[in-house]
């Protein structure tokens, strides 16, 4: 199993079972519970420890976020936005 299908597989899961939550105010260890499951069927399957997928699952999630945020202050810097304070709304 890639990185990357890990990460889908769990992100998918987490949008079921994470849906109706409010992640800033629900403790990021009852969210991680929430997604044990899923990790245990991972670490089934990829010969992997669950804790190596918890891991794992942090670095990509986290440098996914990384991307996102980077490629959203690059569409915004060729919107010609530079200062999102500026913004209308």
């Amino acid at each position: 199993m890639t990185d990357q299908e890990i990460l889908n597989e769990i992100n998918k899961y987490a949008e079921t079972v994470l849906g109706d939550i409010d992640p800033q105010k629900t403790p990021v260890s009852t969210q991680l519970e929430k997604l044990k499951p899923k990790m245990e069927e991972i670490a089934s399957k990829s010969g992997l420890s669950v804790e190596d997928v918890f891991i794992k699952y942090m670095d990509l999630a986290s440098a996914q976020k990384v991307k996102m945020e980077k490629d959203f202050k690059d569409t915004m810097e060729q919107a010609g936005v530079t200062d999102l304070g500026s913004l209308p709304f």
